[in-house]
């Protein structure tokens, strides 16, 4: 990956989100406000606030960044943003990574507060913050990965369909997998948790967090998985995406 189509992503992360920042400023709370939800319940419902907290720190990125990358380059299709860029010309992958990292800005100070609440617990050690920032990032960027391939393969899909799509996508991969709740609840079928890149980045934190012991090569075929699944996700938006309009 050359160093323009690195600086052309970040130009259009700009583009799309300084804009929305100096228009809508009360997006940061609103963000903040959506991934707290589920840990208000869990409160109530008598859950561990740890487990909450990891998961609101996983929603607050994995969830936006899903969203935006299929309803974000839908929009830009409809109102032909999409061309103008193509037309620059701009690779695929400047173009994608652009629209992940857009929504990115505001999703990471919701993130960062959940995280530092989780300091000021004892939920997570401070040697591990590392640790629980790359699993939470690895996370973000492969399902914007699969929410741009999602949208480009969807073309002909209208704006709603796909909104709804990525809403009902972004839930199913938070609440159905062991995200907001432990793992050892599946029993048998805890190895469930390593195939949704959700469950496998809360599970990471948890490992490093010491909520949940795993043998070495178990934790270093985890992090293989979610590199994996990233790595083919960024092959997939460079080749196969559908770039312009048929």
């Amino acid at each position: 990956m050359n160093l323009k189509v690195v600086r052309d992503a970040f130009i259009i992360a700009s583009l799309k989100s300084i804009p929305d920042l100096k228009r809508q400023p009360s997006m940061l709370i609103l963000m903040g406000l959506i991934s707290a939800m589920p840990l208000f319940f869990i409160l109530v419902f008598g859950g561990k606030m740890s487990y909450g907290l990891i998961g609101a720190m996983i929603g607050a990125v994995s969830f936006i960044g899903l969203s935006a990358a299929i309803q974000d380059i839908t929009w830009d299709r409809y109102v032909k943003i999409r061309e103008m860029i193509v037309a620059m010309p701009v690779h695929p992958v400047s173009y994608a990574m652009g629209v992940a990292i857009a929504p990115l800005v505001f999703s990471s100070l919701g993130m960062l507060f959940f995280l530092l609440i989780a300091l000021w617990q004892g939920f997570i050690p401070l040697f591990s913050v590392g640790w629980v920032i790359v699993s939470v990032l690895l996370c973000w960027a492969v399902l914007s990965g699969v929410g741009f391939i999602i949208s480009t393969y969807l073309q002909k899909a209208n704006t709603y369909t796909l909104s709804n799509l990525s809403n009902i996508l972004g839930i199913g991969l938070l609440f159905i997998p062991p995200v907001y709740y432990p793992e050892e609840l599946l029993g048998a079928y805890s190895w469930v948790a390593m195939i949704f890149p959700t469950s496998n980045a809360a599970s990471l934190i948890r490992v490093y967090s010491g909520f949940l012991e795993l043998p070495q090569e178990v934790l270093i075929v985890r992090w293989l998985i979610l590199t994996v699944t990233l790595f083919v996700s960024i092959v997939a938006v460079a080749l196969k995406s559908k770039w312009r309009e048929a």
